[in-house]
């Protein structure tokens, strides 16, 4: 490789991570309190300007040709981990506007937060990028101790500090396993490299320590996306993490997470090792229906427009495991479906749980506090219905598209219709709560003890706050009203995937 190759493959995670630096630096001479009055903004604009930067370099040093791998193998330089890239700063993008004013509001705007913010997209970058099961765990782990943080950052809430125990407490098992897993792939292969994996095992025929080294993998991989049975940290953490925190972990970290699942799982093409008996198709199906069950008959049961979205981010993580399930058997249109799912998934989670923070905080969280809102606050009534429509999967809205395009990769193998089925129950169920949002909002009045003593939630975000809730809202409209361009960016994407995944093994007939 050359080092034009090199540099330009790790060009725009080196300009974030020095940006990373500078900010820091930035932030350790800047004065709190009253003198430091603003600093959220201030703060906010500099990690705009750092991820405006980074999306300058990833659009110049994008791919044109086949997959690359760099540094030993370590570093794969493609499409799909550009556009990845793409997708991280989107969702840290959003994030920061919302909580450019919210932060400062709650108590939540400390120096370290948008540090921690920019060098947890750092991780994500090199997730996206891996070549190496090494590399995974660098970047899955830079990603998570940031997160463990950031879920803290309220340091007046026991609430947020409980988030961040729990998070980082559950995060360390979950690594446990992540280590486990390598170890033992290392231990049948000799190589911890993505791409020899996958020549190793096509001449396997099952080796027992490959199998559960995989499917150490496979747990791992389910905690860190909040899969049933892996997902007990996710509703408590969501609900007492800073809500732009919640936003950022529920669309880019888990969008993150299901990156690493396609480096690694692409790993495994053989078809005995996707969907045989041990395989990991098999038992991320079962993984899946479990997942869409319990997040949905749990967000029935919710009183909190917070805690209901958490548990709805349970679910979703479930349908994106049907993607992931079809990557595996049917090949690039799943691969594609599971990064337009992620794009769709991104804008309307933080679209929503950005709702939740523009309307101000703990009240806003109470099903109750939402009533009459169509009333009070016309327009924000309305993007709210948007991005609940899009969540529920209805048209005209990217979450319609990206859920039928998932179904339509999954029912190319006839393995795979039976979860599609469920899938769609599924979705039936979740408009349910997500209607229960929209009808308090326009079919009821304020109860009498908000209306009493004014309690009722009130627009408390600022101007930044309601540009990401815009953008949000046009993308989730763009994706549903005129996905042809999503469709075709992710089908480029994903047509030179590094060797791993590069030819994975078609069973619809298996």
């Amino acid at each position: 490789m050359t080092l034009a190759q090199e540099i330009a493959a790790v060009a725009p995670l080196a300009v974030l991570a020095a940006w990373t630096l500078i900010l820091l630096l930035v932030e350790s001479v800047v004065p709190a309190g009253p003198a430091g009055a603003g600093r959220a903004r201030a703060s906010a604009s500099l990690t705009l300007v750092g991820l405006a930067l980074c999306a300058v370099a990833l659009v110049l040093t994008s791919p044109t040709g086949d997959a690359v791998e760099v540094f030993s193998g370590m570093v794969v330089h493609d499409r799909l981990g550009t556009a990845l890239c793409g997708v991280f700063l989107i969702g840290a993008f959003l994030v920061t506007l919302l909580g450019a004013d919210t932060l400062e509001r709650i108590g939540a705007d400390t120096p370290e937060y948008h540090p921690l913010l920019l060098l947890a997209v750092c991780g994500m970058m090199v997730v996206a990028q891996a070549g190496d099961l090494v590399t995974v765990f660098l970047g899955i782990e830079t990603m998570s101790v940031a997160a463990y943080a950031l879920c803290g950052t309220e340091r007046k809430s026991a609430r947020s500090a409980e988030a961040a125990l729990k998070y980082f407490l559950l995060g360390a098992f979950a690594s446990a396993f992540l280590l486990y897993g390598i170890a033992l792939c290392y231990g049948a292969t000799g190589t911890t490299n993505l791409g020899r994996i996958a020549t190793a095992v096509e001449a396997t025929p099952g080796d027992p320590r490959l199998v559960i080294g995989m499917l150490m993998l496979l747990v791992a991989v389910g905690f860190k996306v909040a899969a049933v049975p892996f997902h007990m940290w996710a509703p408590d953490v969501y609900e007492g993490a800073p809500t732009p925190v919640t936003a950022f972990m529920a669309a880019a970290v888990k969008a993150a997470s299901f990156g690493a699942a396609l480096r690694i799982f692409g790993a495994f093409p053989r078809a005995e090792w996707v969907y045989g008996p041990a395989g990991w198709a098999s038992v991320m199906a079962a993984l899946a229906v479990a997942t869409m069950t319990v997040g949905n008959l749990a967000a029935l049961r919710q009183d909190s427009v917070k805690r209901m979205l958490a548990w709805s981010s349970v679910a979703h993580a479930g349908y994106l495991l049907l993607g992931l399930i079809a990557a595996g058997v049917v090949g690039e249109q799943g691969k594609a479906a599971v990064l337009f799912y992620l794009v769709a998934y991104t804008v309307m989670t933080v679209g929503s749980f950005g709702m939740v923070a523009w309307l101000g905080g703990l009240q806003a969280e109470r099903l109750e506090s939402w009533n009459g809102l169509g009333a009070r606050r016309p327009v924000a009534a309305l993007a709210m219905t948007l991005f609940l429509l899009s969540l529920a999967g209805m048209p005209p809205t990217a979450g319609f598209v990206a859920k039928l395009y998932v179904f339509k990769a999954a029912l190319q193998s006839p393995l795979l219709v039976w979860l599609v089925v469920a899938a769609v129950l599924n979705s039936l169920v979740s408009v349910y709560y997500y209607l229960r949002v929209v009808v308090a909002m326009y079919f009821r009045e304020p109860s009498a003890d908000a209306a009493a003593t004014g309690t009722a939630p009130i627009a408390q975000g600022g101007a930044p706050a309601t540009v990401a809730l815009l953008i949000a809202a046009v993308a989730v409209l763009y994706g549903g009203v005129m996905p042809s361009q999503w469709i075709e960016w992710a089908t480029h994407a994903v047509s030179t995937m590094a060797a791993a995944g590069s030819s994975p093994t078609h069973l619809s007939g298996f």
